[in-house]
């Protein structure tokens, strides 16, 4: 649709013109390709009885023929013996001679194999005149006669039947054919009128911007120069205008300001050196601030580890490296979305930086699917998840806590499973902690300040679903699992 209106006033004119005219003549032609339809349908209405008109006609003929030359035995009455039967017998295959349960095709079939009959007697009947066996001739000529009449009795009883039907169907199809032409001139009329809707509504769509471009400039000819500039909807004669207009505006309120600002150029100045003094100040008070950035904190200690690295200490280059890793990781910006891969990560190099600061007492262990890593999921989850096992769970079991991270599918869902082998939680402190009536006491332990109703929180909101967290505990020191469920989509599964 925008891009249609983007388009030049005239072609836009000339295609709705184009348009509504051409539904209206599709509509015409399937209206007419009906009527047309429905015409020869009422044509070949009375057929079967022009055809049985036609086979009695036939079977006349061969009649006359038969009698013809029996009586003056002339080549020319031959002749048309045998172009009368010919044609009689051809009109004969025509018929259908299935078996049927129906009255209409019972007779058909009788008079078709009369009809074989009848021509097989006059056969006879010409062979034994031909051969000049009048006891013969005479006999077949009555047997011949004598189905003649049948045949006819026949044809006639059916075409005055076919004809009864035929005129009922003939009666239903008027009645149809006048129901159709209401229902046309419904829909012509529902066509035109949907069409003068249409066109209506683009041209007044065409028209809106020119006359608010009219409206802005009598007011801006009135002397409003602070009149709302024109919103430049499509990229037509009026758009073009349009934009001209307010770039007019604009470049007449810049001009009257910069007088504005000239005439009260020496009244500012004492305020503008105290403004710039002031900037001076905010200046300095950025660069302390700087000093305590986080970004500079961690290049001071990326440039730290660059120094043991420098230094040959291994170990506290690797130490500093994971602190560095952990720490950009929590001030790399206002991302709300990352990879399970990198909430691994996040969580390996915590596990690290606890274990130089305790000795490596934390047993952890991973099972992880790599083909779910790339999955999303929102940031700053399996850390504090993770920190909050190691502080409630297992901080007073020495060397003998262990936390368990595990990645897995199941069903559709994405399952990622943070557990330890600690004190637990019990069942009613787990719906507390749930359903976000769990009050927290002043932590011992130091933390990063996410607990876990923010956790759950975020994970509800992301997958949209109540059961994103799940929390199982045995019991009192029989450890805690929780689990968090993220939707698969396609491209993930």
């Amino acid at each position: 649709m925008n891009r249609f209106l983007d388009r030049p006033l005239q072609y836009k004119i000339v295609s709705i013109c184009v348009i509504a005219n051409l539904i209206i003549f599709v509509v015409n032609i399937f209206l007419l390709l009906g009527i047309n339809s429905m015409s020869k349908e009422m044509e070949l209405v009375y057929q079967d009885n022009r055809y049985l008109n036609r086979l009695t006609n036939a079977l006349s003929d061969v009649q006359d023929s038969m009698t013809e030359y029996l009586s003056s035995k002339t080549s020319d009455s031959l002749r048309a013996y045998y172009r009368t039967s010919q044609h009689f017998s051809i009109l004969t295959e025509e018929l259908d001679g299935r078996v049927t349960d129906l009255s209409f095709g019972r007779m058909e079939r009788n008079i078709k194999y009369m009809s074989q009959n009848y021509l097989e007697e006059v056969e006879l009947t010409i062979e034994a005149k031909r051969g000049r066996n009048v006891e013969k001739y005479r006999t077949y000529y009555e047997n011949a006669t004598e189905v003649y009449q049948y045949i006819s009795e026949y044809i006639t009883s059916l075409n005055l039947e076919l004809f009864v039907s035929n005129s009922e169907h003939y009666s239903e199809l008027s009645e149809l054919f006048r129901t159709y032409e209401f229902i046309s001139f419904i829909v012509i009329t529902v066509v035109m009128g949907g069409n003068i809707i249409i066109i209506t509504n683009l041209v007044s769509t065409i028209i809106q911007p020119l006359r608010k471009l009219a409206d802005s400039a009598n007011e801006v000819a009135d002397g409003n120069f602070d009149a709302e500039l024109l919103d430049i909807s499509y990229n037509d004669e009026i758009g073009i205008v349009s934009n001209a207009f307010n770039k007019m505006v604009i470049s007449i309120k810049q001009y009257i300001e910069r007088l504005r600002m000239s005439i009260e150029k020496e009244r500012h100045m004492q305020e503008r050196e105290l403004m710039m003094e002031s900037h001076l100040k905010d200046a300095r008070l950025k660069y302390l601030q700087a000093q305590i950035n986080p970004h500079f904190l961690f290049n001071t200690l990326n440039a730290g580890a660059q120094l043991a690295m420098m230094e040959g200490a291994d170990k506290t280059y690797e130490y500093v490296q994971t602190v560095a890793d952990f720490f950009r990781y929590n001030v790399k910006g206002k991302t709300t979305e990352v990879s399970i891969r990198e909430e691994v990560t996040l969580v390996d190099n915590y596990i690290r930086i606890l274990n130089v600061r305790f000795s490596g007492d934390i047993g952890y262990e991973k099972q992880v699917d790599e083909r779910l890593l790339e999955a999303s999921m929102p940031n700053m989850v399996l850390q504090p998840i993770v920190e909050n096992a190691v502080n409630h769970g297992i901080r007073e079991m020495g060397d003998k806590g262990k936390i368990t991270l595990r990645v897995y599918r199941e069903d559709n869902n994405i399952c990622i499973s943070i557990g330890d082998n600690g004190k637990g939680i019990s069942k009613e402190n787990i719906e507390k902690i749930l359903s976000g009536n769990w009050e927290r006491k002043q932590e011992q332990y130091d933390n990063n300040g996410i607990g876990m109703d923010n956790v759950i929180s975020r994970l509800r909101l992301f997958t949209e679903r109540d059961d994103a967290v799940d929390i199982k505990s045995e019991g009192e020191n029989m450890g805690c699992e929780i689990i968090i469920r993220l939707p698969m989509n396609e491209k993930e599964e």
